[in-house]
Protein backbone atom coordinates (compact mmCIF):
# COMPACT_ATOMS: atom_id res chain seq x y z
CA UNK A 1 0.00 0.00 0.00
CA UNK A 2 1.29 3.50 -0.88
CA UNK A 3 1.58 5.95 1.26
CA UNK A 4 -0.66 8.68 1.04
CA UNK A 5 1.33 11.60 3.04
CA UNK A 6 4.11 13.67 2.06
CA UNK A 7 7.93 12.42 3.53
CA UNK A 8 6.24 8.83 4.52
CA UNK A 9 8.00 5.52 3.04
CA UNK A 10 5.75 3.62 0.23
CA UNK A 11 5.74 0.84 2.75
CA UNK A 12 2.97 -1.01 3.96
CA UNK A 13 2.01 0.03 7.88
CA UNK A 14 2.71 -4.01 8.82
CA UNK A 15 6.34 -3.82 6.71
CA UNK A 16 7.09 -0.72 8.77
CA UNK A 17 6.40 -2.43 11.70
CA UNK A 18 8.33 -6.07 10.64
CA UNK A 19 11.44 -4.24 10.27
CA UNK A 20 11.24 -2.12 13.44
CA UNK A 21 10.93 -5.41 15.53
CA UNK A 22 13.50 -6.71 13.29
CA UNK A 23 15.84 -4.16 14.49
CA UNK A 24 14.69 -3.80 18.01
CA UNK A 25 15.38 -7.65 18.60
CA UNK A 26 18.38 -6.98 16.69
CA UNK A 27 19.01 -4.48 19.95
CA UNK A 28 18.04 -6.29 22.48
CA UNK A 29 20.03 -9.32 21.13
CA UNK A 30 23.16 -6.99 21.49
CA UNK A 31 22.03 -6.00 24.83
CA UNK A 32 21.75 -9.84 25.68
CA UNK A 33 25.27 -10.26 24.71
CA UNK A 34 27.25 -7.29 26.20
CA UNK A 35 25.32 -8.21 29.72
CA UNK A 36 25.70 -12.15 29.59
CA UNK A 37 29.04 -12.32 28.66
CA UNK A 38 30.08 -9.03 30.73
CA UNK A 39 28.67 -11.26 33.62
CA UNK A 40 30.50 -14.34 33.27
CA UNK A 41 34.03 -12.44 32.51
CA UNK A 42 33.41 -10.64 35.81
CA UNK A 43 32.40 -13.28 38.28
CA UNK A 44 35.85 -15.24 36.82
CA UNK A 45 38.01 -11.92 37.31
CA UNK A 46 36.76 -12.04 40.88
CA UNK A 47 38.27 -15.50 41.25
CA UNK A 48 41.19 -15.69 39.35
CA UNK A 49 43.78 -13.26 37.70
CA UNK A 50 44.80 -15.88 34.98
CA UNK A 51 44.65 -14.54 31.39
CA UNK A 52 44.07 -18.47 29.69
CA UNK A 53 41.08 -18.56 32.30
CA UNK A 54 39.27 -15.60 31.56
CA UNK A 55 39.94 -15.81 27.56
CA UNK A 56 38.43 -19.51 27.81
CA UNK A 57 35.50 -18.59 30.26
CA UNK A 58 34.90 -15.28 27.82
CA UNK A 59 34.90 -17.24 24.33
CA UNK A 60 32.83 -20.18 25.67
CA UNK A 61 30.09 -17.57 27.40
CA UNK A 62 30.01 -15.76 23.82
CA UNK A 63 29.82 -18.63 21.67
CA UNK A 64 27.21 -20.68 23.74
CA UNK A 65 25.12 -17.31 24.07
CA UNK A 66 25.21 -17.21 20.42
CA UNK A 67 24.43 -20.56 19.62
CA UNK A 68 21.90 -20.32 22.59
CA UNK A 69 19.93 -17.26 21.49
CA UNK A 70 20.52 -18.60 17.38
CA UNK A 71 18.87 -21.76 18.38
CA UNK A 72 15.98 -20.26 20.56
CA UNK A 73 14.77 -17.56 17.75
CA UNK A 74 14.74 -20.43 15.32
CA UNK A 75 12.30 -22.85 17.71
CA UNK A 76 10.24 -19.81 18.07
CA UNK A 77 10.42 -18.36 14.90
CA UNK A 78 9.52 -22.04 13.53
CA UNK A 79 6.60 -22.33 15.75
CA UNK A 80 5.15 -19.31 15.25
CA UNK A 81 5.16 -19.76 11.85
CA UNK A 82 3.75 -23.19 11.78
CA UNK A 83 0.97 -21.79 13.92
CA UNK A 84 0.50 -19.14 11.34
CA UNK A 85 0.26 -21.74 8.46
CA UNK A 86 -2.20 -23.56 10.63
CA UNK A 87 -4.47 -20.87 11.03
CA UNK A 88 -4.55 -19.76 7.33
CA UNK A 89 -4.98 -23.62 6.60
CA UNK A 90 -8.43 -23.47 8.71
CA UNK A 91 -9.05 -20.49 7.63
CA UNK A 92 -9.21 -22.10 3.86
CA UNK A 93 -11.27 -24.52 4.63
CA UNK A 94 -13.98 -22.55 6.42
CA UNK A 95 -13.97 -19.75 3.67
CA UNK A 96 -14.97 -23.20 1.30
CA UNK A 97 -16.86 -24.61 2.87
CA UNK A 98 -19.09 -21.94 4.50
CA UNK A 99 -18.50 -18.51 2.50
CA UNK A 100 -21.83 -17.37 3.54
CA UNK A 101 -20.80 -17.23 7.04
CA UNK A 102 -17.41 -16.14 6.60
CA UNK A 103 -18.71 -13.40 4.82
CA UNK A 104 -21.04 -12.59 7.56
CA UNK A 105 -18.37 -12.99 10.23
CA UNK A 106 -16.44 -10.60 8.24
CA UNK A 107 -18.99 -7.72 7.97
CA UNK A 108 -19.76 -7.71 12.01
CA UNK A 109 -16.04 -7.54 12.14
CA UNK A 110 -16.24 -4.14 10.17
CA UNK A 111 -19.51 -3.20 12.08
CA UNK A 112 -17.69 -3.37 15.22
CA UNK A 113 -15.18 -1.12 14.22
CA UNK A 114 -17.68 1.45 13.54
CA UNK A 115 -19.21 0.89 9.82
CA UNK A 116 -22.60 1.07 9.16
CA UNK A 117 -23.94 -2.34 8.17
CA UNK A 118 -24.39 -1.27 4.92
CA UNK A 119 -21.46 -0.14 4.10
CA UNK A 120 -19.40 -2.78 6.51
CA UNK A 121 -21.43 -5.54 4.20
CA UNK A 122 -20.04 -3.34 0.99
CA UNK A 123 -16.44 -3.89 2.01
CA UNK A 124 -16.91 -7.82 3.22
CA UNK A 125 -18.58 -8.17 -0.06
CA UNK A 126 -15.86 -6.48 -2.28
CA UNK A 127 -13.02 -7.45 -0.43
CA UNK A 128 -13.78 -11.01 -0.22
CA UNK A 129 -14.37 -10.61 -4.32
CA UNK A 130 -10.32 -8.98 -4.35
CA UNK A 131 -8.95 -11.83 -2.08
CA UNK A 132 -10.91 -13.63 0.49
CA UNK A 133 -8.31 -14.99 2.23
CA UNK A 134 -6.36 -12.22 2.84
CA UNK A 135 -9.41 -10.35 3.65
CA UNK A 136 -10.12 -13.01 6.66
CA UNK A 137 -6.53 -13.11 7.73
CA UNK A 138 -6.27 -9.86 8.49
CA UNK A 139 -9.49 -8.90 9.67
CA UNK A 140 -9.55 -11.92 12.26
CA UNK A 141 -5.86 -12.97 12.65
CA UNK A 142 -3.75 -10.06 11.84
CA UNK A 143 -2.10 -11.93 9.56
CA UNK A 144 -0.49 -11.48 5.93
CA UNK A 145 -0.81 -14.89 4.15
CA UNK A 146 2.31 -13.48 1.98
CA UNK A 147 4.54 -12.16 4.97
CA UNK A 148 6.22 -15.12 7.23
CA UNK A 149 9.71 -14.60 9.03
CA UNK A 150 12.43 -16.91 8.12
CA UNK A 151 13.35 -19.23 10.87
CA UNK A 152 16.87 -18.82 9.54
CA UNK A 153 17.23 -15.28 9.22
CA UNK A 154 15.83 -14.86 12.15
CA UNK A 155 18.48 -17.04 13.77
CA UNK A 156 21.24 -15.99 12.26
CA UNK A 157 20.08 -12.04 13.12
CA UNK A 158 19.81 -13.33 16.90
CA UNK A 159 23.34 -15.03 16.87
CA UNK A 160 25.05 -12.29 14.50
CA UNK A 161 23.64 -9.83 17.57
CA UNK A 162 24.70 -11.69 20.20
CA UNK A 163 28.14 -12.40 19.72
CA UNK A 164 28.63 -8.43 18.27
CA UNK A 165 27.59 -7.86 21.68
CA UNK A 166 29.56 -9.64 23.78
CA UNK A 167 32.95 -8.99 21.91
CA UNK A 168 32.34 -5.44 23.81
CA UNK A 169 33.25 -6.77 27.24
CA UNK A 170 35.35 -9.78 25.60
CA UNK A 171 37.62 -7.22 24.40
CA UNK A 172 37.53 -5.19 27.58
CA UNK A 173 38.50 -7.51 29.83
CA UNK A 174 40.95 -9.18 27.66
CA UNK A 175 43.01 -6.10 25.97
CA UNK A 176 43.68 -4.23 29.19
CA UNK A 177 46.31 -4.88 31.65
CA UNK A 178 45.07 -6.84 34.78
CA UNK A 179 44.92 -3.60 37.66
CA UNK A 180 42.50 -2.31 34.67
CA UNK A 181 40.38 -4.67 33.70
CA UNK A 182 37.35 -4.47 35.77
CA UNK A 183 37.29 -0.64 35.39
CA UNK A 184 37.21 -0.65 31.50
CA UNK A 185 34.62 -3.35 31.23
CA UNK A 186 32.24 -1.90 33.49
CA UNK A 187 32.83 1.37 31.93
CA UNK A 188 32.65 -0.05 28.16
CA UNK A 189 29.55 -2.05 29.14
CA UNK A 190 28.00 1.04 31.24
CA UNK A 191 28.17 2.72 27.56
CA UNK A 192 27.50 0.10 25.13
CA UNK A 193 23.76 -0.30 27.31
CA UNK A 194 23.32 3.43 27.25
CA UNK A 195 23.24 3.08 23.52
CA UNK A 196 21.13 -0.11 23.42
CA UNK A 197 18.77 1.48 25.79
CA UNK A 198 18.57 4.74 24.46
CA UNK A 199 17.54 2.32 20.59
CA UNK A 200 15.44 0.48 22.12
CA UNK A 201 13.23 3.46 23.58
CA UNK A 202 13.09 5.07 20.20
CA UNK A 203 12.34 2.11 18.73
CA UNK A 204 9.64 1.08 20.59
CA UNK A 205 8.52 5.32 21.10
CA UNK A 206 9.08 5.51 24.69
CA UNK A 207 10.89 7.72 26.82
CA UNK A 208 14.84 7.28 26.17
CA UNK A 209 15.97 8.19 29.84
CA UNK A 210 13.79 5.83 31.89
CA UNK A 211 14.34 3.19 29.20
CA UNK A 212 18.38 4.23 29.51
CA UNK A 213 18.04 4.31 33.61
CA UNK A 214 16.02 0.77 33.33
CA UNK A 215 18.93 -0.83 30.79
CA UNK A 216 22.18 0.32 32.66
CA UNK A 217 20.50 -0.59 36.00
CA UNK A 218 19.88 -4.23 35.04
CA UNK A 219 23.34 -4.54 33.30
CA UNK A 220 25.10 -3.18 36.97
CA UNK A 221 23.08 -5.06 39.13
CA UNK A 222 23.99 -8.15 36.70
CA UNK A 223 27.82 -7.61 36.70
CA UNK A 224 27.86 -7.00 40.43
CA UNK A 225 26.12 -10.13 41.64
CA UNK A 226 28.32 -12.59 39.27
CA UNK A 227 31.55 -10.61 40.52
CA UNK A 228 30.38 -11.08 43.93
CA UNK A 229 29.70 -14.78 43.30
CA UNK A 230 32.61 -14.99 41.30
CA UNK A 231 34.55 -13.32 44.58
CA UNK A 232 33.14 -15.74 47.03
CA UNK A 233 34.21 -19.07 44.86
CA UNK A 234 37.48 -17.92 44.44
CA UNK A 235 38.07 -17.29 48.39
CA UNK A 236 36.16 -21.02 48.69
CA UNK A 237 38.67 -22.62 46.58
Amino acid sequence: MASTHPGEPDLHVSDVDARLNRLRAGVLGANDGVVSVAGVLLGVVAATEHAGALAAAGVAALVAGALSMGTGEYVSVSTQSDTQRALLAKERRELAEMPEEELAELTAIYEAKGLSPQLARRVAVELTEHDALAAHAEAELGLDPEEFTSPWQAAAASTVAFTLGGLLPLLAVLLPPQPARVAVCVAAVVLALLVTGAVSARLGGAPAPRAVVRNVGGGLLAMAVTYGIGHLVGVAL
